[in-house]
């Protein structure tokens, strides 16, 4: 009778090989980053106004000067690579702030909000620190935000929301999404707000849309924006910069 169940058995583990196979095949692909565009690459590099590094993984630009005491974590958005947001981390660094991108675990904030943690211990320097994040990053940057209450002063989601409550927070908070995301009334909606502070800024960009957040391509569902992507990026440094302003130690 023993003969007998060996072909069953191995029927069995084959079965299980093959799930597994495509159970892994399947989060191969999932996993799969979005192409950058050439100004993702092309910002990787110092210029005569900031300095760039890389650092254990991180990336991060400084003003050339070191005259900084504020920075600003950012957390990428789902399969979207650390070097999608170097333009942007680039012009924010130009007015005087220290911009770190981390990466994440596959491309998935939700595999390190934590990150944030050896940012800071690598910059004593900062006195005052400030996190955004793009989508699935914003929501995971809000959580570590509310894990650690006594270390963020400002947060600005990029075409994202809160996934947990902040609206008792001592915080300034800046929205900004294009109105030609799919996801815009989420983010701008009465669930968002109740999560936020009550003197939260929404910045609607209009025109914009969830891709022209970063600098990379390929974004699935998205909708059609009617604006060029250099000028959704400019509102999104300009407001991103105005709430670092609002926190950053005033000179005497």
């Amino acid at each position: 009778m023993a003969r007998l169940h060996r072909p069953r058995r191995r029927t069995v583990g084959i079965v299980l090989l093959a799930v597994v196979a495509i159970l892994a095949a399947g989060w191969f692909w999932y996993t799969q980053p979005q192409p950058l565009l050439p100004e993702a690459t092309a910002s990787l590099a110092s210029t005569p106004e900031v300095t760039f590094t890389q650092v254990d993984g991180r990336l991060e630009w400084a003003p050339a000067d070191g005259a900084y005491d504020t920075g600003l974590i950012v957390y990428p958005g789902g399969k979207v690579p650390a070097a999608g947001y170097g333009p942007t981390a680039q012009a924010i660094a130009a007015q005087g702030y220290l911009v770190v991108i981390t990466p994440m675990p596959f491309n998935l904030a939700v595999f390190g909000i934590g990150a944030a943690d050896g940012v800071i211990a690598a910059h004593p320097e900062v006195t005052t620190w400030a996190m955004a994040g793009h989508s699935l990053g914003g929501s995971m940057a809000a959580q570590y935000i509310a894990d650690h209450p006594d270390a963020i002063d400002g947060m600005a989601f990029w075409a994202s929301y809160p996934a947990t409550d902040l609206s008792a927070r001592d915080l300034q908070v800046t929205s900004i999404y294009g109105t030609n995301d799919p996801g815009a009334a989420r983010m701008s909606g009465p669930e968002a707000r109740a999560k936020l502070p009550p003197d939260t800024v929404f910045v609607p960009i209009e025109g914009g849309n969830h891709e022209q957040m970063g600098w990379y391509t390929g974004q699935p569902s998205d909708g059609q924006p009617t604006i060029e992507r250099a000028e959704q990026q400019r509102q999104v440094v300009d407001a991103t910069v105005a709430m670092l302003e609002q926190i950053a130690p005033q000179a005497p």
